[in-house]
């Protein structure tokens, strides 16, 4: 059974003061790309960047990952051809010297992480690249730390997280459930 631990109210408050670390760290919003890690990640970096809109007057572009192909942990075919394309990339500018922000939902081992980070490599080379996570769940398999974070929950390993946020789930909440 699901349990509520994040409300709507919470979850804003939490996406505001993620966007304010942004501001500061930044120094401004300069040369800033958001990049969202499908799916609620690009959400995600949907209300980020519109939070800087209204904070900073700027439009920051915000770019999609579909971190698929990047995956070590999912079974895919090898095109014995070559590598494999980049397909599951939509990012409106060039990030070669952008500070690109990468942007989820939870961090739990941080392999959709490395497979984001892998996949970014292939666009570009950023000046900066950074981690803005909504919820830090722990559990880390490979050394990677966000740089903005929500809210930390710490949960055990029969737990699971999910977020639920309006625009594919109809509401904003997080929740926690024990899986058997």
């Amino acid at each position: 059974m699901a349990r509520e631990i994040v409300d709507a109210l919470t979850m804003r408050r939490a996406l505001t003061r993620i966007t304010y670390e942004i501001i500061e760290q930044n120094k401004g919003v300069g040369d800033l790309v958001l990049v969202g890690i499908k799916t609620r990640g690009i959400y995600l970096a949907q209300r980020i960047a519109a939070r800087l809109q209204q904070l900073e007057n700027v439009t920051v572009p915000v770019g999609t990952l579909d971190i698929t192909l990047y995956r070590d942990d999912q079974p895919h075919t090898v095109d014995v051809a070559g590598p494999a394309r980049v397909t599951g990339a939509d990012i409106p500018v060039a990030i070669t010297g952008k500070h690109v922000v990468l942007v989820d939902d939870v961090l739990f081992t941080g392999r959709t992480v490395r497979a984001a980070l892998d996949e970014l490599m292939t666009l570009g080379r950023p000046a900066k690249t950074s981690l803005a996570i909504l919820i830090d769940r722990g559990h880390r398999e490979l050394p990677i730390r966000p740089d903005f974070v929500g809210k930390n929950i710490p949960t055990a390993l029969n737990e699971q997280v999910a977020v639920l946020l309006t625009e594919c789930d109809g509401r904003d909440a997080i929740q926690l459930t024990q899986v058997t």
